[in-house]
């Protein structure tokens, strides 16, 4: 535990040195122990775990493109993303990891307690146990605060999901040397850092929003207590069951079809320089990064990653209705999405691949994002997105007030929902995709500056 927060980042520089890591690119080709097939071009580790590499083709999609095709990542195996929850002194702490990624911009970051694919966990890599794994697997000795599958990146996964769980012990855990104790207060404050507090810990800590929100003062005149009294709201636009109705619908009127088809073979993808890039240089690449960590299970891999094209936009527009803080969510069709349709925040996307086409064609409420006065954004900052998969993968989130004069009424593919209706939705599977999962995180989790 740290007394204060300039411990914890002198622990955490310290780790950083302690912990040698490089990421170095290499051709696809020459990844040791993948190989793409010779009929269909996907790519695939010699024990047929971990993940592949393949094509996609979309039709119907509903969205501005209505068909595509794109490589996308499928992995059917579920993960644990876990995090321990103590009590010392009569405050709760998180029990986190400070842990490289390939994919991580700056090397470390926090890490849930338990961070492992099915494939890890069964020592497909023939390296190290994951610690505290135990805590996770029934029967358990703690009490279960959190357990939902929830889905990952629809963009770029074949509907994978990970198990997201919070526990609760009691007893005495051992500390090792990557692990540290922090309490909410603590964390409130370091998921303003950019790039430090990973999508795993956001995602799972989601479960936990409502906790936070609970201990707020709602009868404070800031916007602290404007998320406290949307989360105690019992009188919202919208009741639950038509918030649920509006959702029903909306994934009614998906259309989106899938179909695989060999990597080799998707249009508009050419291999090129030894990677895999749109022919536009837009949306992502397919690299090959060789790593060397000596705080992983293992000390060095090789493995494909798709690198984005630019820095991406998350941003969720709030309003009050009724004197209570509302959020605007749309129902977005997502590309691997299990069911095709989670609920995501008012913006996502990466504004690059949208230059120079007629308004149109651009994402709704993009300019009213990017174009807020300063007084109006309650909360900016750059995070990185899952750093074993993807390359340099960062988003800036945002949670903006609506200006004087937005409408109530939205497109039939959006609707305002209370914080306490949100953190209802967190509780079950293919209801909010993970960027509105880090979004709910960083509201639960929101102190004044």
């Amino acid at each position: 535990m740290f007394t204060d927060l300039n411990e914890f980042h002198a622990w955490f520089a310290h780790r950083n040195r302690e912990q040698r890591h490089r990421v170095t690119r290499i051709d696809l080709d020459r990844i040791e122990g993948w190989s793409a097939d010779p009929v269909t071009g996907n790519l695939s580790h010699r024990t047929g775990r971990f993940f592949s590499v393949e094509g996609l083709d979309l039709t119907r999609s509903g969205r501005g493109a209505e068909a595509w095709q794109q490589p996308i990542m499928v992995q059917p195996e579920r993960g644990v993303l876990g995090i321990l929850v103590k009590d010392f002194g009569g405050v709760a702490h998180c029990l986190l990891q400070a842990k490289m990624e390939p994919g991580n911009v700056n090397g470390l970051q926090l890490s849930p307690t338990v961070q492992a694919t099915e494939s890890n966990i069964s020592g497909v890599h023939g390296g190290r146990a994951v610690p505290y794994l135990d805590y996770f697997a029934a029967p358990r000795s703690g009490r279960v605060l959190s357990d939902v599958l929830q889905s990952e990146q629809g963009s770029w996964f074949l509907t994978k999901r990970n198990r997201n769980m919070i526990v609760r012990v009691d007893g005495d855990v051992p500390v090792l040397d990557d692990f540290c104790w922090l309490n909410f207060a603590q964390i409130c404050a370091l998921l303003r850092v950019p790039d430090l507090v990973n999508m795993d810990v956001r995602t799972v800590l989601a479960g936990a929003a409502a906790l936070r929100l609970r201990e707020g003062d709602a009868a404070a005149d800031t916007f602290r207590g404007a998320l406290a009294r949307s989360w105690r709201a019992e009188d919202p636009l919208h009741s639950m069951v038509e918030v649920l109705s509006w959702f029903t619908e909306a994934k009614g009127r998906c259309t989106l079809a899938r179909r695989p088809v060999p990597l080799a073979k998707v249009e508009g993808w050419r291999h090129r320089d030894g990677a895999i890039v749109h022919e536009r240089g837009l949306h992502f690449s397919v690299i090959g990064v060789s790593v060397e960590g000596s705080g992983r299970e293992v000390a060095g891999w090789q493995q494909p990653m798709f690198e984005p094209r630019g820095q991406g936009v998350i941003a969720m527009l709030v309003r009050p209705i009724r004197g209570v803080l509302h959020l605007l969510v749309q129902a977005r069709i997502e590309t691997g999405s299990l069911d095709g349709v989670e609920m995501a925040p008012t913006v996502q996307c990466r504004p690059e691949n949208y230059e120079g086409l007629p308004e149109e064609r651009r994402p709704l409420f993009l300019d009213e994002v990017l174009g807020a006065p300063a007084e109006r954004i309650r909360f900016d900052s750059v995070h990185s997105e899952e750093g074993g998969r993807f390359y340099h993968a960062r988003n800036r989130y945002l949670m903006v007030e609506a200006g004087d004069g937005f409408p109530l009424d939205v497109p039939d593919d959006y609707t305002w929902i209370t914080l306490r209706q949100m953190t209802e939705f967190v509780k079950y599977g293919h209801h909010l995709n993970v960027e509105a999962r880090s979004l709910l995180t960083f509201c639960g989790f929101y102190e004044e500056e």
